[in-house]
């Protein structure tokens, strides 16, 4: 049937046979490039796939979304299940609807009980423009107006078939930044990529806030982490707590001398308490700090570093840190020294362990290993996120446009984490036909 549909001799088709098999078998297909990945449903727009896993055993993924592109009217935020590890997505369900105000940038918290919450920029007042500099903007107005507001949450308790029709708005402290602000404090601006953590009953979700609008869109960044020390107690939702560390006037920032931009803070808990922050800059290098006192104080800010001291290289883009059941560390960053929002293509990862200093634990990183990439150099892949489920692993990404879910290779994962051990450099096998 083969020659029949080639329409070539016989001993032809068994060669290219002979030959497609060879090559299947030497070069089977690249699980890092993203067009291999599993789409996540959106409307156009997709931004943040975030996943957590329900106690029913299902996938749930938030995006936020809409028609046009980042930041226009119609901007709102999704949520979809699914029982495949992501390859397959029941009919998305609004977390806040298309036609309201923006409603951007969710990230999730599952509490012991099984009850979701989901956190977001909300622009309840329906704000239409906000003061900025001039130049960029024309008259000096900038009409994107997704990143002021509310911080809001809701809540499931379907395990992410629906959302309460309230929602609950968290109090933030004032602090110089937005004292600073064109309104003076009046309206604060802030928006968020990290996931929510918690410790010893208190939950903790980060913020970034903003200082002004103008070249580059945000002009100025700070992170502070918001902890509720009755959210997973309080059945009354009008009598949660609310506290907006760190303590000061001051969040999160670059090192002395680094530039205006610390933004899209992402953090972890290791085994001793300790917080361990990293976050982007426009300083050509990823940034970190670790606090011993549950966020009211942070060490000085200094860029993150592999454990042979050199410094990692990072543009302005998002980096995440993931905390692994084996107690092992993942990080996510674009390994070059860019300042600007570009070349976001390839991703790496590094492997991160704990190793014990005189003030406590700390993270040893691994050299880098490419974990994504697409053929386009101009594909800028971001916003990721992590899951794992029995022994598998899997990632999450998005291009601003496509939303997907790839499962990873754990020998890449086990090789990163192994390196501190190693004696030698790998042998590589290379297949002739």
């Amino acid at each position: 049937m083969l020659n029949t549909i080639l329409d070539i001799p016989g001993w032809c088709a068994a060669l290219f046979l002979v030959v497609s098999i060879s090559l299947a078998v030497a070069f089977p297909t690249d699980h890092r490039n993203i067009e291999n990945g599993w789409r996540i449903p959106t409307e156009g727009y997709a931004d943040q796939p975030y996943i957590i896993k329900t106690d029913d055993n299902a996938w749930l993924c938030a995006v936020t979304t809409g028609w046009g592109e980042e930041g226009e009217t119609g901007q709102h935020i999704i949520s979809s299940r699914s029982t495949d590890f992501g390859q397959t997505w029941e009919t998305p369900v609004d977390v806040e609807p298309s036609d309201g105000p923006e409603a951007s940038y969710s990230v999730f918290f599952k509490t012991p009980s099984g009850r979701i919450f989901v956190f977001y920029n909300h622009n309840t007042d329906n704000v239409r423009r906000v003061k900025a500099d001039n130049p960029p903007y024309k008259d000096g107005w900038c009409y994107r107006v997704d990143s002021q507001g509310y911080f809001v949450f809701k809540f499931s308790d379907d395990h992410g078939r629906s959302w309460s029709d309230r929602r609950f708005p968290l109090p933030m402290r004032l602090m110089d930044i937005d004292r600073e602000n064109a309104y003076g404090g009046e309206i604060r601006f802030f928006w968020n990529v990290g996931k929510p953590f918690s410790l010893q009953g208190s939950v903790y979700v980060p913020l970034c806030k903003v200082g002004g609008f103008g070249d580059g869109f945000f002009t100025r960044n700070e992170g502070v982490l918001l902890k509720s020390d009755n959210l997973l107690t309080e059945p009354d939702l009008e009598k949660f707590r609310c506290e907006t560390l760190p303590d000061g006037e001051a969040g999160l920032r670059t090192p002395p001398g680094g530039g205006p931009i610390a933004g899209e803070h992402s953090y972890a808990v290791l085994s001793d308490g300790t917080f361990y922050v990293v976050y982007r800059s426009v300083d050509g290098h990823p940034v970190c700090a670790y606090s011993r006192d549950g966020g009211h104080t942070w060490t000085k800010p200094r860029y993150q570093v592999f454990a042979d001291g050199r410094k990692m290289r990072h543009p302005r883009a998002a980096n995440f840190i993931w905390k692994c059941r084996n107690e092992k560390y993942l990080y996510w960053f674009h390994n070059h020294g860019g300042t600007w929002y570009d070349d976001r293509n390839p991703a790496w990862l590094c492997g991160g362990v704990e190793v014990d200093s005189p003030e406590g634990k700390i993270i040893h990183w691994s050299q880098p290993e490419i974990v994504l990439y697409d053929d386009d150099p101009l594909i800028r892949m971001s916003y990721p996120d992590f899951i794992e489920e029995n022994g598998r692993y899997f990632i999450s990404e998005t291009q601003k446009e496509k939303a997907r879910i790839y499962e990873l290779d754990p020998a890449l994962l086990h090789a990163l984490w192994g390196q501190s051990n190693r004696r030698k450099l790998p042998v590589r096998d290379w297949f002739w036909i």
